[in-house]
């Protein structure tokens, strides 16, 4: 019998096993310098990392990107914790959970004795405080709201339980509660306003936040008297690390090149090209691809080229993932073939529709009446197909991938213009529309990241319009209680969404660390992000 299946009363099985019976593929749960002599894990040390970017918020519930997500999930709790080799949910600060028959409630028992670091107790009116609080966070708050879509409050029984309700079937919400994004933060913290929490919060993980400078460096240190972490951690307490140190180095050979002298720990965002002087110089490349979201473009529907069917499926025939895999991603990447994942449960692969087809492009095009201009660029009424996709740098490959995009595109007569944004910028500019097509990904092991996304009665950031079966198809999967259905209602929102060519997947994220070789045991969680706790170094 599984784990899961212990923590619930009978009959509750099916509804859980809806969210959780997942089988999740991976490079490697675990990351670590080299083993051979170190001897048993010791406390003490400082673990310096090197990232390419940093979001511009400290706050867990506010961050999307991997480079900040790293650091802030070690400073706060979650209630439960996904395998990363299996999908199935654990304990961490609840130590049981059910359903009623439909989903639309879940109620959980905490484990006693929590606190957060201010000394307030990690109790159900806690937990109420956070997720009373979720629905009103701005545009940076979008991963917590979408696992909180349809919230209708919290009651609190007693100190230690407590029953989260919704107006609608929630299935996708228990493995929600494993993420970063639902990670509890004191009630003054989660009070207090969404500017406020991006310059710091206080959680009960087994790090505090110690320094945070935007665009710098974030500083943890131990948390002292820690004694309530997931049951995937694998030794109990305090944890090994005396410090955490995450500095931005945006360029990827200085990254490499400082591992490689010894100066840091670990590094993000390893390039291709940083592969082989890396391994030569004794470090480990962990890797893990990413669930969720692979990277692609997204146009937002509201513009006259987003609305255009011809232009998005000209985009994305036109564009060869194999010659860009090849050409600029670590060894371990693979082309995206659906709008999630093949790492993510329910995935279903839809490479009929996204096949590299350069003829089949320019045949969409020729008919749409975008026919060559004298440079090669199309053109329809007077009007250049000149495409602006903004992107933010905030991994090493970005820049040279879309560089080659922008050159397969040409040959098919689209002008690809690539605008930087800082990564800080990429939610105001989702919010408010001003974009004509975004380069993004998001990282979630569940299907409902589609949901969270693409569905008209969400953020709807891409403004996808409101009705239709692309709708119906993600309401049905998110209200699934029996795994097979909602595993056919997902894949029908993935043939959807590429034979509208609403969403143009390109390349699945691979998690590739550079690690030295006095650090050990650097652990990926379930969405590939990392998890300190049982880190330790030799030296």
């Amino acid at each position: 019998m599984s784990r899961l299946l212990r923590f619930l009363p009978a009959g509750r099985g099916a509804v859980l096993l809806a969210a959780t019976a997942l089988t999740l593929t991976a490079c490697g749960s675990g990351a670590g310098g080299a083993q051979a002599d170190a001897g048993p894990p010791r406390p003490g040390g400082t673990l310096v990392v090197a990232v390419s970017s940093d979001q511009g918020c400290a706050d867990p519930q506010q961050v999307t990107s991997n480079d900040s997500i790293y650091a802030l999930r070690q400073v706060v709790d979650s209630l439960t914790d996904q395998d990363p080799d299996t999908g199935e949910i654990v304990p961490w600060l609840a130590t049981s959970w059910s359903s009623n028959a439909d989903a639309t409630a879940w109620t959980f028992t905490l484990r006693p004795g929590a606190t957060f670091s201010d000394g307030v107790p990690v109790d159900a009116a806690a937990v109420k405080a956070n997720f009373d609080r979720v629905p009103e966070l701005g545009a940076r708050g979008s991963l917590p709201k979408g696992y909180l879509a349809g919230y209708a409050g919290t009651d609190v029984a007693g100190p230690t339980e407590f029953t989260v309700r919704f107006d609608e079937p929630n299935v996708q919400f228990l493995q929600g509660t494993s993420t970063h994004s639902l990670g509890l933060l004191s009630p003054d913290s989660a009070a207090a306003s969404d500017d406020e929490r991006c310059a710091g919060v206080i959680g009960s993980g087994p790090f505090t936040l110690e320094r945070y400078v935007t665009d710098d460096v974030t500083v943890l240190a131990k948390r002292p008297g820690y004694d309530w972490g997931s049951a995937l951690f694998t030794h109990p307490g305090e944890a090994y690390l005396d410090r955490a140190e995450f500095r931005v180095v945006p360029e990827s050979g200085v990254r490499a090149g400082s591992l490689q002298a010894g100066e840091i720990d670990a590094i993000a965002s390893v390039g291709q090209q940083d592969e082989a002087p890396l391994i030569a110089a004794g470090a480990e490349l962990p890797a893990r691809a990413n669930p969720g979201i692979p990277f692609g473009i997204t146009f937002n529907h509201d513009t006259p080229l987003g609305a255009d069917p011809a232009v998005r499926e000209a985009l994305a025939r036109g564009i060869d993932r194999d010659e860009l895999v090849a050409a600029v991603y670590p060894s371990q990447t693979r082309p995206a073939t659906s709008a999630l994942a093949s790492t993510t449960p329910s995935h279903a692969d839809q490479t009929g529709h996204l096949g590299h087809d350069p003829a089949r492009a320019t045949a969409v095009l020729d008919a749409a009446g975008w026919l060559p201009g004298p440079d090669g660029i199309r053109a329809k009424g007077g009007q250049r197909l000149t495409v602006p996709l903004n992107f933010a740098q905030n991994i090493a490959t970005t820049k040279p991938a879309l560089e080659l995009v922008q050159q397969q595109l040409r040959r098919i007569g689209v002008d690809l213009q690539l605008v930087e944004r800082q990564i800080s910028e990429t939610a105001v500019i989702q919010q408010k529309g001003d974009f004509v097509a975004l380069w993004a990904n998001l990282t979630r092991a569940d299907p409902d990241i589609l949901r969270s996304s693409y569905w008209s009665g969400g953020n709807n950031f891409y403004r996808f319009p409101a009705g239709g079966p692309l709708d119906d198809a993600l309401v049905a999967q998110a209200a699934a209680v029996d795994p097979a259905e909602r595993t056919r209602q997902a894949g029908e929102a993935q043939r959807l969404l590429a034979a509208g060519h609403h969403q143009i997947p390109v390349v699945e994220l691979t998690t590739v660390l550079g690690v030295g070789p006095t650090a050990h045991d650097v652990a990926f969680d379930a969405s590939s992000r990392i998890q300190l706790h049982d880190a330790w170094k030799s030296e």
